[in-house]
């Protein structure tokens, strides 16, 4: 007979997810075992398996979470009011707010998605392109000249998001600037300097590099018996 729920299974759940963040960004999500998460709950390792079969399981969903609930906000803030400059600013400062208490999650997302079986990855995957998708278009609307040259929207893109997702190698709470003011900063440096940028390169410049192809009587190397 299967075990019923308990009521507080959801809020145990998001409990062990929390800690097993904290966990895998410290020692590393191959240095973390389930009985160390275990441990750090507080619960018995067959309890932990009443939430968890595996390791995966356990990354999976705390990822899962963590890129749900970014879209979530995200999503809020592009239906937000003022102009596209404004609402622009709106996904940067939501994005940092998302973040406070999530750096663990934030770091695990970065390091460690990779390590999941290849069809967990394309799950997680297709959540951070909705992320850059909707940045996308809130940079296309604030940037009309980034929208007219679509070969360079992505580099801007990926550009604003590396400076908002490197953010907790330096950021101290309480220390130097707000959140929100260095969501500020950030947009307008993008909104004010974008155009400026892209003048800079031309469309060979934003060509794609070709890798070098070996002539047709090129042989690959053989390693030589000693």
């Amino acid at each position: 007979m299967a075990r019923t729920r308990a009521n507080d299974y959801d809020q145990k759940r998001l409990g062990i997810l929390s800690r097993s963040a904290k966990l895998f960004a410290e020692h590393g999500y191959t240095g973390t075992s389930i009985t160390m998460i275990a441990e750090a709950c507080g619960v018995s390792k067959a309890l932990m398996y009443h939430y968890y079969r595996s390791k995966d399981s356990v990354l999976f969903d705390l990822l899962a979470d963590h890129l749900q609930h970014l879209v979530g906000v995200v999503e809020a803030a592009a239906q937000s009011d003022g102009d596209a400059g404004d609402r622009l600013f709106a996904i940067a400062s939501a994005l940092l707010e998302a973040y406070r208490g999530a750096d663990a999650e934030h770091q695990v997302q970065i390091s460690s998605l990779k390590l999941l079986p290849p069809e967990q990855q394309d799950e997680l995957k297709a959540l951070e392109r909705k992320l850059v998708s909707l940045m996308s278009d809130a940079i296309s609307a604030a940037i009309p000249a980034a929208a007219a040259r679509p070969q360079l929207l992505k580099p801007l893109t990926m550009s604003l998001f590396g400076m908002l997702n490197w953010h907790y190698l330096w950021f101290r709470e309480g220390k130097g600037l707000s959140r929100e003011t260095y969501a500020r900063m950030v947009t307008t440096l993008m909104v004010a300097g974008a155009e400026q940028a892209m003048d800079a390169i031309t469309d060979d410049d934003a060509r794609p590099e070709r890798p070098a192809s070996r002539k047709k009587t090129e042989r690959p190397p053989v390693a030589r018996r000693a």
